[in-house]
Parts: C-alpha cells; sequence; structure tokens
C-alpha cells in the first residue's frame, strides 16, 4: 500500500513470501488511517536498495519501520543500524518454526536497538498497534482511535463464560 499522503511508517519485508503474515500490520494502519508504504527489501539480496532507503527513511517523514523477515532474519537488525528510526522487527514463520527467525532478530549488540514481536501474523499485528501507540503520542486523532480501539477490545471480552 502507498498512501496519497507521505508515508509515517515503512513495512519492510525480505521476500513476496512474508506478505501473507504482514499485511495483517498494513490492514491495522489503514484502520487507523495512518499513511504507510509496503516494499520488498532484503538486506542480503538487495543491499543497495535497503542501505538507501534505511538512510532516507527519516528524510522522507517516516517516523517508524516495520521489518519482517525469516531465515536469518538480519532485516531489523541491518535497518536498525542504518536509521536512528525506531525498528520493530517481526520474526517470520521458517524452517525451524519461526525460532531461528526469532532469535537473530532478538540478539541484536548493545547499541543497535530493534524491538522484537511474536513470530508471524501475531507480532505483524503488534507491532503495527505498537506504531499506532508511537504515534498516537503526538497526533489526537491517531490517539482518539486508539482509545476506541482499546474500549471495542474490552467490550468485546465476556465478563462471564457462556454455558
Amino acid at each position: 500500500m502507498n498512501n496519497k499522503k507521505n508515508p509515517l511508517v515503512s513495512i519492510i519485508m525480505g521476500s513476496q513470501s512474508d506478505w501473507e503474515f504482514v499485511k495483517p500490520a498494513s490492514e491495522i494502519l489503514k484502520k487507523f488511517s495512518i499513511p504507510h508504504e509496503c516494499k520488498i527489501i532484503s538486506a542480503h539480496r538487495t543491499p543497495d536498495r535497503h542501505k538507501i532507503f534505511s538512510e532516507k527513511a527519516k528524510k522522507r517523514g517516516i517516523k517508524v519501520i516495520l521489518a519482517a523477515a525469516g531465515g536469518s532474519a538480519h532485516l531489523a537488525g541491518v535497518t536498525a543500524a542504518l536509521t536512528p528510526l525506531p525498528v520493530f522487527g517481526i520474526p517470520m514463520e521458517s524452517k525451524l518454526f519461526g525460532l531461528d527467525s526469532l532469535l537473530s532478530t532478538v540478539q541484536m549488540p548493545s547499541g543497535v536497538p530493534v524491538a522484537t514481536f511474536s513470530i508471524g501474523r501475531s507480532g505483524s499485528k503488534n507491532a503495527a498497534l505498537c506504531a499506532v501507540r508511537v504515534l498516537a503520542l503526538e497526533d489526537a486523532r491517531i490517539a482518539k482511535k486508539l482509545d476506541q480501539h482499546i474500549k471495542e477490545m474490552e467490550k468485546a471480552v465476556p465478563k462471564k463464560p457462556k454455558n
């Protein structure tokens, strides 16, 4: 998705196969009317594209980057090394059920922070919701929608189990 307004969030993924797991993040950002972009950028296979993207993201107005990758999953870490923006890592399901992706995303050296979420779709959703919370700090419209979203979640939980 590329909104007509300048994107505030970039969702990047290592390959096309990641899209099915990352699409829920885009849907959440759409729900909150947050302009965002989705790009396939591989830290390993498109290093020049990745470097240019990472170094120019802040100047383009990006506030948060969601980086999804499987296997060796270095996309989030390399991105965090190349930009001062917050980077949220989303490990993808992979050959080792995503554990390899999770460990390579979460085990960052001191000084190169990557906030890491759970594996797959739930991690994608939570990374997007975390981006919403970051943006809500400075945007009253987003903050109001977030408050409504939280109330809707609460209403959806029954007070007692059904017989």
